[in-house]
C-alpha cells in the first residue's frame, strides 16, 4: 500500500479485495503479535488511533493498571491482506501515549535508531532467515515432526521429507511472494522438522515487520493442515536449534548505494569496506548486551553452545569475533561480500528491539572509527578456552541470566531502549530466569531422587 494513500481510497481497495475487519497490531516484549479487530467501515477512526490498550495487562509493556491507555498508530504502507483468511487486513503499528509516541514501544524504538543513523546519511537493510519447526501434536501430549520419514540423524536438505511438509511450506511461500517479499530458497534444516526460507533483504523497519507478521502467518497456515509452527529456540536437546540470522548492511541514503561493498578499498580482504569493519567492531564491543536481546529467552542459550546436535555441529556462535565465510563467527563476512551476518540471533526475538541494539551499536563502531581486529577464518571451536582467552575474545553470555546482567551493565541499553522499556526487561527477563531456576526437571528428579 502507499503510505500516502487517503484512508478512504485504501478501504474501497480492501473492501474490493473482500476484506472485512482491520487489525491495528503491535508486539509486547517477546515481539508477539497484539491487536484488535475493527470493521471496515471503521478503519478512518482506527488509523487515527482510535484503539487503545491498557499496557498492564501485556508482558514488558511497562504501565500500571491507573496508567492511560496506549493507543496503536497504524502505519497505512504496512497494511496486509491475510491470506490464510482474506476478510482479514493486518496493519503494524506504532503506540502512542497521550498523542506522543510513547517511549516504551519496541517499533518506536527502532525508528529511534533509523532516524540516528539517517543523520549520519545511512540507511539500514536488513535481511532475516527464518528457521522454524513444523510439528503435530501426539496422542501422549508431545509433539513430533509431520512426517515419519523425518527421523534421520542428518536430516538437513533432505527433499523427501521437504515434500512431505510441502502441502504446509507452499502455502507459506505462496504467501510470502503474495506479499511481494520475494522467496528464493526453502529448505529442510538440520534438525528433524525444521525448515528454513530465505527472502529478499528490505529496509529493516520492514523486514521486522515482515518477521512479526511471518511467524503469526506460519502457524495460522500450519493449523490449517492440522500442525503448528513453532519458534522455539530449541525444542531438541540433541539438535540444531532455529536462528534468524541478520544480514546486515549500511546504504547511502539519498543514493541506496550499498556502503559495505569495498570499491576496492578492504584492509582485512574479507569482502566488505572499512565502513563495515568500524560497524563489526561496534557490535563486537557490545555483543554481549546485545546478546540478552537477540537471544532472550531461557532456551536460547541451550542454542548457543558448541556441541549437543546428532549432525555434530549446532551452528550457532559462542565467542565475541568475526570472520570471513566461516560459520563459527558471531560475525560473518559471507563469500558474496557487501554485508556483516550475525548468526546469534535466534528466530523467538523482538526483531524491533535486536535491530535496534544491533544498529545503535554499529553506528558507535562508525563515529568512533572502532577496529576490529584481524578477521578469523580458523575453526574457532578447536581452539581451547585458554587459547580464546589469549586472543582476547570474549564468550558469548551462557545463560539469560548472565546476558541480563551483561545488557544491565552496558550504557548502550538504556540509550537504545529509553529507562520506561530498559527497566522492564531487565525486571521481566530476570523474573523468568528465576521462574526457571525455582523448577524441579526432570533432569533432576532422575539424578538426584534415589541418588543418596
Amino acid at each position: 500500500m502507499n503510505a500516502y494513500q487517503p484512508v478512504e481510497s485504501l478501504r474501497q481497495d480492501l473492501a474490493e479485495k473482500g476484506v472485512k475487519y482491520a487489525m491495528a497490531s503491535y508486539v509486547d516484549i517477546h515481539g508477539a503479535i497484539k491487536g484488535k479487530f475493527v470493521p471496515l467501515n471503521h478503519l478512518d477512526r482506527m488509523m487515527k488511533g482510535s484503539e487503545l490498550y491498557t499496557g498492564a495487562a501485556l508482558d514488558g509493556v511497562p504501565q500500571d493498571i491507573n496508567d492511560d491507555e496506549v493507543a496503536a498508530m497504524p502505519d497505512a504502507a504496512s497494511a496486509t491482506q491475510c491470506t490464510w483468511n482474506r476478510q482479514l487486513a493486518w496493519f503494524a503499528s506504532d503506540l502512542h501515549l497521550n498523542g506522543e509516541p510513547f517511549q516504551a514501544c519496541s517499533r518506536h524504538i527502532l525508528k529511534r535508531q533509523l532516524a540516528a543513523a539517517a543523520e549520519l546519511g545511512f540507511s539500514f537493510n536488513l535481511g532475516i532467515e527464518t528457521e522454524f519447526f513444523l510439528f503435530k501434536d501426539t496422542e501422549d501430549g508431545g509433539f513430533a515432526p509431520i512426517s515419519d520419514r523425518d527421523v534421520l540423524d542428518k536430516p538437513c536438505y533432505d527433499p523427501s521429507v521437504l515434500m512431505d511438509n510441502l502441502p504446509i511450506i507452499d502455502e507459506i511461500v505462496d504467501a510470502m511472494n503474495e506479499q511481494g517479499w520475494d522467496v528464493y530458497s526453502f529448505d529442510h534444516e538440520d534438525a528433524n522438522g525444521q525448515f528454513e526460507t530465505d527472502f529478499m533483504f528490505t529496509d529493516a523497519l520492514n523486514m521486522a515487520d515482515r518477521l512479526v507478521y511471518f511467524r503469526m502467518m506460519a502457524n495460522e497456515i500450519a493449523r490449517k493442515h492440522g500442525a503448528f509452527a513453532s519458534f522455539m529456540a530449541k525444542p531438541f536437546a540433541d539438535r540444531t536449534g532455529s536462528g534468524a540470522h541478520f544480514n546486515m548492511s549500511l546504504a547511502d541514503i539519498d543514493s541506496g548505494k550499498n556502503l559495505f561493498e569495498p570499491d576496492g578499498d578492504d584492509p582485512h580482504q574479507c569482502g566488505v569496506s572499512p565502513l563495515a569493519y568500524h560497524f563489526i567492531a561496534g557490535v563486537l564491543k557490545h555483543a554481549r548486551a546485545i546478546c540478552a536481546v537477540i537471544a532472550p529467552t531461557v532456551n536460547s542459550y541451550k542454542r548457543l553452545v558448541q556441541r549437543g546436535a546428532m549432525s555434530g555441529s549446532t551452528w550457532a556462535p559462542v565467542y565475541c569475533c568475526y570472520g570471513n565465510n566461516n560459520r563459527t563467527n558471531m560475525l560473518r563476512i559471507p563469500s558474496q561480500g557487501g554485508r556483516v551476518e550475525c548468526r546469534a540471533p535466534d528466530i523467538s526475538g523482538n526483531p524491533y528491539l535486536g535491530a535496534a541494539m544491533m544498529l545503535a551499536a554499529g553506528l558507535e563502531g562508525i563515529r568512533e572509527k572502532l577496529e576490529p581486529g584481524e578477521p578469523h577464518r580458523e575453526n574457532m571451536n578447536d581452539h581451547s578456552l585458554a587459547e580464546i582467552k589469549a586472543m582476547g575474545i570474549e564468550m558469548l553470555p551462557r545463560t539469560l541470566g548472565e546476558a541480563v546482567d551483561a545488557f544491565e551493565a552496558d550504557p548502550l541499553s538504556r540509550d537504545v531502549f529509553g529507562d520506561l522499556m530498559f527497566d522492564s526487561f531487565i525486571d521481566f527477563k530476570r523474573s523468568e530466569w528465576e521462574q526457571y531456576h525455582n523448577l524441579v526437571s526432570d533432569w533432576e528428579v532422575k539424578r538426584y531422587l534415589k541418588m543418596f
